[in-house]
């Protein structure tokens, strides 16, 4: 893989400019499935850097996305997105646009396999003592389970007693400090499990709500389909454009007739036939 490619990738901020990077990936513009398929042909065939540069750009917005489905256990938003980056400079370098599927649901298994070696590294099951009330608690139950080997409810009640806790916390702690580490993906032997009662981290880490390759498919649908109205719009005459935002476009302040009426001083009546006129050219235009 080239530096370039490398550079461009690993920009993903580390401070609390991170949601001005996402704001700025939603802006790149999403490529239609011919810009997609050039692209990735030039890239195949010339080795052109510019078209890997354009694809990878293009798809830093579903990274966002997938890394987003980790978040909640511990780990920096901008480390998972930035390990995403490279799982979808690998997929792009992968490629072959002959197999007839879009980039974005052939980057996604990269994507996450980065993302799933991070995570792999960098994250323990089970976290102890994150608070300065839990270390103390932490600490002294340490030692008083070195002399006592396992608690009572007797027992329980005199630690949360002696430390000014409650004895949920005294039990939520031992659960913690009696917890072992888990793998994160299962072996291959649980794998082949029959029963199907193996699990692992990897099952059930990621937020699995949403399929991103239907999402990509219905955002580009929508965007043509809007590029489609503003088209139809534009070739109403001045007045009927205005009448058409005002009435539909406008979410916030949607003028009334009346109001219409009284600006370009006709009867509401007449407003309302010209956005009656207005609606059915942007239907047969849009047909």
């Amino acid at each position: 893989m080239s530096a370039e490619m490398t550079n461009m990738a690993l920009m993903v901020p580390q401070s609390g400019s991170l949601e001005a990077y996402v704001q700025s990936v939603n802006r790149i513009p999403m490529l239609s499935a011919e810009e997609e398929r050039e692209l990735a042909e030039r890239l195949v065939e010339e080795n052109d850097l510019e078209s890997a540069r354009q694809l990878i750009m293009s798809h830093l917005r579903f990274v966002v996305h997938v890394a987003r489905g980790y978040s909640g256990y511990g780990l920096p938003q901008a480390d998972l997105i930035q390990e995403g980056n490279i799982g979808l400079m690998k997929a792009v370098r992968r490629f072959d646009p002959k197999v007839g599927v879009r980039l974005v649901s052939f980057a996604v298994h990269w994507i996450k396999a980065e993302i799933h070696e991070y995570v792999l590294k960098n994250w323990r099951m089970v976290k102890v003592a994150t608070t300065k009330a839990q270390r103390k608690l932490f600490f002294n139950l340490r030692k008083m389970k070195k002399r006592l080997g396992w608690f009572t409810q007797e027992e329980v009640n005199t630690v949360a007693e002696t430390l000014g806790v409650s004895t949920s916390e005294v039990l939520e702690m031992e659960a913690r400090m009696s917890a072992h580490d888990q793998a994160f993906e299962l072996s291959s032997d649980d794998d082949d499990s029959r029963d199907g009662t193996a699990y692992s981290p990897a099952q059930y880490l990621e937020d699995k709500r949403s399929d991103l390759a239907e999402e990509v498919e219905t955002e580009q649908w929508e965007a043509h389909t809007q590029q489609r109205l503003f088209a139809a719009i534009r070739t109403l005459d001045e007045r009927s454009q205005d009448i058409v935002r005002a009435r539909w476009l406008d979410e916030e302040n949607k003028t009334t007739l009346q109001e219409l009426a009284d600006k370009y001083q006709v009867s509401a009546e007449r407003v309302r036939q010209l956005e009656a006129n207005a609606m059915k050219k942007l239907r047969m235009a849009m047909n």
